[in-house]
């Protein structure tokens, strides 16, 4: 059975950091292209971060110097670390791999969990 579990949000001042993470079970992270994407309210979901199999990485431009993507192949989990946040950061963050999982011929999403950034 497939599940993404996101955890690690909250409300933070500007300038302050995060630090999420995404347990997955159904699938390896290490097997797999892993996303982090997070959708702001009234806004399209966005992918803001990727690590790939090989360990290269990919940054949206807004969050690069600020962000990391890392993963733990033992924990099966993956973490999205976040630095000198920004209010427009606020979104409700998500995980899923590269292609998104299924489940019944529909994109499986977990959770998410909420980033609040205060001004």
């Amino acid at each position: 059975q497939v599940q993404l579990a996101e955890s690690g949000g909250g409300l933070v001042q500007a300038g302050g950091s995060l630090r999420l993470s995404c347990a997955a079970s159904g699938s390896r992270v290490s097997d797999n292209r892993m996303d982090w994407y997070r959708q702001a309210p009234g806004k399209q979901r966005e992918v803001v971060a990727s690590i790939t199999r090989g360990g290269s990485f990919y940054y949206t431009n807004s969050v690069k110097g600020r962000f990391t993507i890392s993963r733990d192949n033992a924990k099966n989990t993956v973490y999205l670390q976040m630095h000198s946040l920004r209010p427009e950061d606020t979104a409700v963050y998500y995980c899923n791999t590269n292609p998104p999982m299924q489940l019944s011929g529909k994109i499986y999403w977990g959770q998410g969990t909420q980033v609040t950034v205060s001004s």
